[in-house]
């Protein structure tokens, strides 16, 4: 066991937990400012609804010993088993504990990125409920596939560093399902009682949250070297980079094709970055991240344009960002990955290795389907036992204060 590498964990942790709030304030200051509250705490109640299922049986699923290649039985129930001493199959350096937190946060912030798909119209009851079963039915396994000890995905070579199609890819195309499921906004795009604008209430609170998001996700890739050494360095300057330059490609795409860069557009490009980045931070150098970036800024850019034109209304972009930013890492990490930045990952196509393109591409169609599929099942069964939506007056009054008889502003 390595002190250095524990505190460096524990703090990659705590910069994870941050991501959750700071993804509360990006979402938030996107919709309208009487469904800030609501908006706002469906992210913050994932720490405790989803911190609490980690505990009681999640990371045994996830994590525990194999069944399949499909998913970690139940001996960790309750952490039973889940000490001190180091789980080598996961980390010789750090307690198994501190591994065991360390993904838990990544277990809470993956559900909470859904969460923007179905803004300003979900009931909270029937949402807690789908989160619950979401997590345990669609995160667990894919999150056993690709990094648990014996999952197929990772047996077979898949690359992802800290997340691609665990985190981004596994809600992007729920949230997907989510939007074609629970249809558009009263309002949006001529819906329900004429058209209206769809602007966001406070940008300055986006960007908060874009930074604070910035912030911990150092320790979503970093952290993930789960050792203070090298590899984390790598991974905390792909991050970086390919971050600024998605900035820069997300705001110089929207400059050409609007007239005029946007604060939105910048926060959104550097999200879009940090997605595209996730898979691949460990195992490119610094110019191939900024590739990474720029691609990323520019396509998820255009795949925000075209959700107007498929018709679907995902009020926050997750499925543009998230779920086009994932597909996109995973499958340029097939590309650019090198043994030369990481030996026990592998090289991609560019050095020598096409084979891991195909790989990577297995692993995205895979996690898309399956949770796709899955997603689209479970919200039809809560649609049509709890119901999804709320009616369409307490939608005109807003979440806040049909949902939970509060205002995030006074009059």
């Amino acid at each position: 066991m390595n002190a250095a590498d524990t505190a460096f964990v524990l703090i990659s942790a705590a910069l994870v937990m941050l991501m959750t709030p700071g993804l509360a304030l990006f979402y938030g200051g996107m919709v309208r400012s009487k469904n800030v509250l609501g908006t706002i705490m469906q992210n913050f109640i994932m720490l405790g609804v989803v911190g609490v299922l980690w505990a009681l049986y999640g990371y045994s699923l996830a994590f525990g010993p194999d069944v399949g290649h499909i998913i970690g039985n139940l001996d960790w129930i309750g952490l039973n088993g889940v000490g001190f001493e180091p789980f080598k199959a996961y980390s010789e350096t750090i307690p198994h504990q501190t591994f065991m937190i360390y993904q838990a946060m990544f277990a809470i912030i993956t559900p909470a990125l859904i969460t923007g798909a179905w803004a300003e119209r979900m009931k909270f009851s029937t949402f807690l409920v789908f989160m619950v079963v979401w997590s345990t039915i669609v995160y667990c396994p894919v999150a056993h596939w690709v990094w648990g000890d014996g999952g197929w995905l990772k047996n077979l070579g898949a690359l992802d560093f800290a997340g691609g199609t665990v985190v981004h890819i596994n809600a992007g195309i729920a949230a997907l399902a989510a939007a074609l499921v629970m249809g558009p906004r009263k309002g949006y795009a001529g819906y329900g009682n004429g058209a209206e604008a769809f602007i966001p209430h406070n940008l300055p609170m986006t960007v908060l949250g874009a930074g604070l998001l910035w912030f911990g996700w150092f320790g979503f890739n970093a952290g993930s070297a789960l050792a203070a050494n090298a590899l984390a360095s790598s991974a905390f300057t792909a991050t970086h980079f390919a971050t600024c330059a998605a900035t820069l490609a997300w705001v110089g795409a929207e400059w050409i094709h609007r007239g005029k860069p946007t604060t939105l557009g910048a926060a959104s490009g550097a999200v879009a970055g940090l997605v595209a980045i996730t898979p691949a931070a460990g195992y490119v150098g610094p110019m191939s991240a900024i590739i990474i970036g720029m691609a990323a800024g520019s396509v998820c850019y255009l795949a925000v344009l075209a959700k107007v034109k498929l018709g679907y209304d995902d009020s926050l972009d997750v499925v543009g960002v998230h779920c086009v930013g994932g597909v996109l890492g995973a499958l340029l990490t097939g590309l650019f990955a090198t043994k030369l930045v990481n030996a026990a990952g592998g090289d991609g196509l560019f050095f020598g290795n096409p084979a891991q393109l195909g790989i990577q591409a297995l692993a995205v169609g895979v996690t898309l389907v399956y949770s796709f599929v899955v997603s689209y099942i479970l919200f039809k069964i809560l649609d049509a036992t709890m119901g999804l939506r709320v009616t369409p007056e307490e939608e005109t009054a807003g979440l806040d204060l049909s949902e939970h008889q509060e205002t995030g502003y006074s009059l």
